[in-house]
């Protein structure tokens, strides 16, 4: 019997292999914006982006707005006729929500809240970071009066992404943008001339990220997607300052980014497999705003034509990978876990592995084990289950 590690990148589902996927993808932005892992540190002059595409608003829902370290009321509303939606509910919240409040992301009206705008944001925002790559050179071009068609002679925009769940299961993406001269070769990573600054390439971003519709023929009718009117687009530099009062410098926006690729769905009691059944549906312990959104999802992909709703119906419609970039930003998953693997064997080898009777193992010579049987994921026995789970749970209360 053959033990392997099972390799999945969430943290819910196993800490440990979630732990190495973290580290990976660190090394994986911060390679992108200074160099190492056979990228050469000149990257580091080059202008780099750091964005927050969020999603528009589809109704009014509880949040915790914040005005430095003071926590805000969420909807106050002194007028006595805005307080009530056309349905007759109250969408006024006074509360200053703490960070573990249940009620954020929640709509104040079920009725007005638009479940399904909502579910084909999440499973149609490929298409509109698609559209927004397409256009963001077209904006550059405008800023720096040059053609569209030279620029994209001259330039070539680098990237990475991380999508991340809001409270109120929407995605929005994180993304480091960088931006290249054109060589041809992919080992030869040159900066741009001196116009472009990173500063011009943050409002192009912005230009971009507001310019880009898509309108979906969904089973419900025509629907344009966009992105919402939140855009953040700011230059990775050391006097850059965030939000949270902290610099945006190269270890900060890698450790942002790794820190979401780990995480899922973060909503208690959604299923973590596809739902195969509607009857699964109604037994769903979450809440029930997100289980409108199952719901949703699951009602439009009646046909066969939409039924990818329906596969993610799970993930809320987003069926997409938690972390995308192009394919020269840096070094890929694939090398990481290749070097891993050669530094480990050169650890326990030194002097070359040795076969049972000392002599070096050729590895043009291949063993080849054609009978296997699958044994299993997790634990075999159901106490054996228990026991893992109570061990966890007394570990985080430690």
């Amino acid at each position: 019997m053959l033990h392997i590690a099972c390799g999945n990148r969430r943290e819910a589902v196993c800490p440990a292999c979630s732990r190495v996927y973290k580290r990976d993808a660190r090394q994986l932005v911060r390679a992108g914006l200074i160099g190492g892992k056979g990228v050469p540190e000149s990257v580091a002059a080059h202008p780099c982006v750091f964005a927050t595409l969020t999603a528009p608003s589809f109704g009014p829902v509880h949040s915790r707005r914040m005005r430095g370290k003071t926590v805000l009321p969420c909807r106050p509303r002194r007028d006595a006729n805005a307080r009530r939606c056309p349905h007759g509910h109250d969408i006024s919240c006074p509360a200053r929500h703490a960070e573990d409040d249940p009620r954020l992301g929640r709509p104040m009206c079920a009725d007005c809240y638009d479940y399904i705008s909502a579910v084909l944001f999440n499973a149609h925002s490929g298409d509109l970071w698609r559209r927004f790559v397409t256009y963001l050179p077209r904006c550059l071009a405008k800023l720096t009066s040059v053609s569209a068609a030279q620029l994209r002679r001259d330039l070539r925009i680098r990237y990475v992404k991380v999508a991340e769940w809001q409270a109120r299961g929407v995605v929005h993406f994180h993304a480091v943008l960088r931006l290249d001269v054109h060589t041809g070769d992919d080992s030869v990573h040159l900066a741009p001339p001196g116009r472009y600054t990173a500063a011009l390439f943050a409002s192009a971003v912005g230009q971009a990220a507001a310019l880009v519709r898509v309108t979906i023929d969904s089973p419900a009718g025509p629907v344009m997607l966009r992105f919402g009117s939140q855009i953040d687009a700011r230059p990775i530099w050391r006097d850059t300052v965030m939000s949270s009062g902290k610099p945006l410098d190269v270890a900060a926006v890698a450790n942002y980014i790794a820190k979401y690729v780990t995480k899922s769905v973060d909503v208690p009691g959604l299923p973590d497999q596809r739902i195969r059944y509607a009857s699964e549906i109604g037994e769903l312990r979450c809440s029930a705003h997100h289980k409108a959104m199952v719901r949703t999802a699951w009602d439009l992909g009646r046909t066969r034509e939409h039924a990818r709703y329906r596969h993610w119906a799970h993930m809320l419609g987003y069926g997409g990978h938690p972390m995308t970039k192009s394919r020269r930003y840096s070094v890929t998953f694939g090398e990481l876990r290749q070097a891993r693997a050669e530094h480990r064997h050169a650890e326990r080898h030194p002097d070359g592995e040795r076969d049972p009777w000392g002599r070096l193992l050729d590895e043009r010579v291949v063993l080849v084990l054609k009978h296997w049987t699958y044994a299993g994921t997790g634990y075999s026995a159901a106490d054996g289950a228990q026991l893992a789970l109570g061990s966890a749970i007394r570990a985080r209360a430690r």
